[in-house]
């Protein structure tokens, strides 16, 4: 197991340790300010017997003072040296305005009274948020663990907004000890993500068997390239008009949408969705000024789902799960296929090939059909661009010549 070797024995040596590594009020010399600026840090150390607590070093300096009595015990203490401790709180008395410790340098020292109302007010926030504050601790040092753990791989992935994918982060994690950091964006920005080196993976999606001359190809024949970048197909799911429950204005359409001048909204530019829709709009012979509402949109199929369960919106574009999730009508129009897109030279990575084995698995396709208008397509399959995207067409090569659509 992974805490036997020595890479792993390692993380059980290490804390994720918070500490409050700047407390600086803004304005000092106003006497009208007394806004406290309090940032937050962590370090990671090895693990040490003691407190959970936030730790900040003005404040065990004082504790220090008042524990022993002098300032030259409070450095041996702390295991710093005199100067460096009688500069720091002389640098604090400066920053704060007001005097923390009280006698003559080299002889005995006493906390000020404002110097005891800061222990004071600093025991009083760390008793209080005690539960919180180790629960961040736990979580820290959870998470960081995973990055000394060999059995354990991280998957980059900037990709459309789709609730399999949420589905399959969970799945990933448990089954196979794989992380997906997932950025969900539109479908234009992720793969100008993955071709940017911004991640490592992207995920997109296209109406199937999309002909030439079609928007989806004019949109992201450009940002790929046959021979660069390969193709790993992940679901087949149905996107339609979400709608109130009962449809009550009978919309079977994007065309009676616009006839009964229902209030739409719409996916940011960039979005696959969106890109869907101009499609179909196209497809019915219909302009975007027809659609009432078209610049009105939505960052995802969820948010368009509360447009129009709250009543903002009559109608939008989305997936079936959501729709059905939040007990909306559905009125199915199309099916697409969603995909994974990578380098083909980042084939070989770990992550990838521990993916590969998840999407092709009985138990992922199994929870994938739990979600409404969703099934496995070619799960886990590495594809060529041209054979799920046909639209780069490849001359007949010459005897002896190399078939570019094979690469």
């Amino acid at each position: 197991m992974a805490r036997d070797k020595p890479h792993a024995r390692r993380l059980h040596g290490l804390a994720a340790r918070l500490c409050i590594i700047r407390c600086a009020l803004r304005d000092l010399t106003s006497p009208s300010v007394q806004r406290q600026h309090i940032e937050l840090s962590y370090a990671i150390e090895p693990r040490r017997a003691g407190s959970r607590l936030i730790r900040n070093a003005l404040m065990e300096l004082l504790h220090a003072v008042r524990e022993h009595g002098s300032i030259s015990a409070a450095a041996r203490v702390l295991g710093l040296s005199y100067r460096h401790v009688w500069g720091e709180l002389k640098r604090w008395e400066e920053a704060l305005g007001h005097p923390l410790v009280s006698g003559e340098q080299g002889r005995s020292a006493q906390l000020s009274e404002f110097g005891d109302k800061l222990l004071w007010a600093e025991r009083q926030v760390q008793a209080r948020l005690a539960p919180q504050i180790e629960a961040l601790h736990a979580d820290l040092e959870r998470a960081f663990a995973l990055a000394f753990d060999e059995n354990t791989h991280v998957l980059s992935l900037h990709a459309s907004h789709d609730d399999a994918l949420v589905l399959l982060r969970a799945h990933a994690a448990a089954s196979a000890r794989l992380q997906l950091d997932i950025r969900f964006t539109g479908s234009v920005d992720a793969i100008a993500a993955l071709n940017e080196g911004r991640c490592v993976m992207a995920g997109f999606h296209t109406v199937e068997h999309a002909p030439p001359g079609s928007i989806a190809q004019r949109t992201y024949k450009p940002l790929l390239k046959p021979g660069l970048h390969k193709i790993i197909g992940f679901a087949r799911r149905t996107q339609g008009l979400i709608v109130a429950p009962g449809n009550p204005m009978r919309l079977a359409s994007l065309a009676d949408a616009v006839a009964r001048q229902a209030r739409y909204m719409n996916r940011p530019l960039g979005a696959g969705t969106r890109v869907l829709l101009d499609e179909l709009l196209a497809r019915e012979g219909l302009a975007a000024r027809d659609l009432r509402g078209y610049d009105e949109s939505e960052p995802s199929h969820a948010a368009v789902v509360h447009a129009v369960s709250s009543g903002n919106a009559d109608v939008g574009l989305g997936i079936e799960s959501a729709a059905r999730e939040a007990g909306l009508g559905f009125v199915p129009l199309v099916q697409e296929r969603y995909h994974l897109a990578c380098l083909k030279s980042a084939l070989g990575q770990l992550p990838i090939v521990a993916l590969l084995g998840v999407l092709k698995g009985a138990a992922w396709h199994h929870q994938l059909g739990t979600l409404a208008g969703y099934e496995a397509a070619s799960s886990g399959k590495v594809e060529s661009l041209n054979t799920l995207l046909p639209w780069w067409r490849f001359n007949k090569p010459k005897a002896g010549a190399p078939n570019p659509a094979r690469r």
